[in-house]
């Protein structure tokens, strides 16, 4: 549910060897008999499926043939962990139903992809990516599984994450897990696909599947979204129920749709948002039961943006053309742009977070732990004792001083973790809502994050630079949506709100994502042309920004 924002050499020699350039390939088009399954949407499928074009069988058969020829073979994207083995026979039961009574509602038959923190009670595994939980299961589904189950969705398997959603390491390598490898950027194969919920982006960027589900504590829905070329949607703390989903900290969890569209991610978030009895946050959810009538290509006329340029998100140059060009489709789509707009307190409250992270996690985990049952680990200590016995597997290539870190915390009723948390989530809470209130905005816009880095495994990951901090510290919403490309790298454009603003932000993003067009399908490139000369890829990072690094704090 973390990204990283430590800035690390690269190395050129270990990314050659990734590469493996004999087995990769353009991504194949996959068309089914009376369907094109490449780009293909939810209202797609579902009107292909209503009339007989197509059936969700043979939907899951085509994203299964895909999964085959470009995740496990030729460019071995490793998005997806692991397979359900029971998804054709859910299939057929949907289709049968559909026969009988017609479809329960959008997600009806439609394949989806789930992050491997999110518990399954099936045939499937729910590990974390982590080795130490192989071989478990949870006794039951988590709650969003269970509306999925009910809506009709045939969940396919799995999608590889960072492990423990990069809360282990400074040094990790985002999309790695011990159970899954390396996950790669579908768009240049030796650029990593950021995380921590990587397999899930990638996987619908390569259109693995139809839509997936993302977690995020601060950048991990957006992030990976941003830079593989999607919609990613993180919302407001509390709308979406987090019992079942292995933890990193309650203040800020969440899960959250990821698509390759702005249609499909409010189709989905209607689907998981609601109240939960096992996660009190949602007591006051205001779930609703379709966002999809908030897409409205005017969607931004007479809307009031405003554009967040602050130094605190670090990002290149490289980018501003990239924002420019948001800022034009926004004017020219009827919105008032007031650029610059400042937001109080960005850059405030990184060493706060960093603490209440430490402290929830340990006491969080912990108790996630102790609820599963099966023989497995039951604590911090635990885990950190199997990474060191089984250190060949799990700690070759980054080790685990975040994990001894979080151990070594107290209860949350310290008085530090009290504090920390206090002035987190007031300040940033308090600096968004000055900055919406003062100027009248419905949202604020900026730059998601930096292109995609090289994956560096022995480096950890490159710091791009990144606005997701402030929506996550603040428990409030916000969504990625695909805005241009710098060297043929996809980056976003994230819209910003105040706390259960999705149907603004919808509606703003959704007429954004249709006057701007930007998305483009990866097409598997062994890595980004960045000609002339055999050192271009060595001197692209000359350019990379220096990161502001706080000690001991990263997101």
């Amino acid at each position: 549910m973390v990204r990283r924002r430590f800035s690390m050499l690269v190395s050129i020699v270990l990314t050659s060897v990734l590469l493996r350039a004999a087995d990769i390939r353009d991504a194949p088009s996959t068309t089914l008999p009376g369907f094109v399954l490449d780009e293909a949407t939810i209202v797609a499928m579902q009107a292909a499926m209503s009339d007989g074009k197509v059936t969700s069988r043979q939907l899951v058969e085509g994203y299964l043939a895909r999964i085959d020829s470009i995740d496990r073979s030729g460019p071995c994207l490793s998005s997806v962990i692991e397979m359900n083995p029971d998804a054709l026979v859910i299939a057929d039961a949907m289709d049968a139903e559909r026969s009988k009574k017609g479809p329960r509602g959008p997600l009806h038959g439609v394949p989806v992809l789930i992050k491997d923190n999110i518990d399954t009670a099936d045939r499937m595994q729910t590990t974390a990516g982590s080795l130490a939980l192989a071989g478990s299961r949870p006794a039951r589904d988590a709650f969003i599984v269970s509306r999925l189950r009910e809506s009709g969705a045939v969940i396919i398997g799995k999608a590889n994450l960072s492990e423990w959603a990069n809360f282990r390491s400074t040094k990790a390598s985002s999309g790695w897990s011990g159970r899954g490898g390396q996950t790669r950027n579908p768009y240049a194969l030796d650029r990593n696909p950021s995380g921590s919920s990587s397999g899930s982006a990638v996987a619908v960027a390569a259109n693995l599947v139809a839509v997936a589900i993302g977690t995020e504590t601060d950048g991990s829905i957006v992030s990976p979204a941003s830079v593989c070329g999607i919609v990613g949607l993180k919302p407001t703390v509390g709308l979406v129920s987090r019992s079942g989903i292995i933890p990193i900290a309650h203040s800020q969890d969440t899960a959250g749709p990821m698509a390759r569209s702005v249609a499909d991610a409010a189709a989905l978030l209607a689907v998981i948002a609601g109240v939960d009895p096992a996660d009190a946050a949602t007591a006051g959810s205001r779930g609703l039961p379709d966002y999809t009538r908030y897409l409205a290509p005017d969607g931004l006329r007479g809307a009031r943006i405003g554009v967040v340029r602050s130094s605190a998100f670090n990002l290149s140059d490289k980018v501003l053309p990239v924002l420019e060009s948001a800022i034009g489709v926004l004017q020219r789509a009827g919105a008032v742009v007031i650029d610059p707009t400042d937001v109080p307190n960005l850059g405030k409250t990184d060493e706060a977070e960093w603490e209440v992270l430490l402290y929830e996690f340990k006491a969080d985990l912990e108790a996630y732990l102790a609820a599963r049952p099966g023989t497995h680990a039951r604590s911090l200590s635990d885990l950190i004792a199997f990474n060191r016995d089984q250190s060949e597997r799990e700690m070759r290539f980054f080790g685990q001083e975040i994990f001894e870190k979080a151990d070594r915390k107290g209860p949350l009723t310290e008085a530090a973790y009290l504090d920390a948390l206090r002035k987190s989530q007031s300040l940033m809470r308090e600096g968004i809502d000055a900055a919406l209130s003062g100027q009248r905005l419905d949202a604020l816009v900026a730059i998601t994050n930096g292109p995609a880095h090289l994956t560096d495994l022995v480096n950890g990951d490159a710091y791009t630079g990144g606005s997701s901090s402030p929506a996550a510290v603040a428990g409030y919403p916000s969504i990625t949506v695909p805005a241009g490309f710098v060297h043929g790298l996809p980056v976003g454009i994230s819209f910003i709100g105040a706390a259960w603003s999705e149907p603004v932000l919808i509606r703003l993003a959704y007429a954004f994502e249709q006057a701007a067009r930007a998305r483009r399908p990866p097409q598997l490139r062994p890595t980004v042309d960045l000609s002339p000369g055999p050192c271009s890829v060595i001197g692209s990072l000359a350019h990379a920004p220096t990161s502001r690094v706080v000690p001991g704090v990263f997101k």
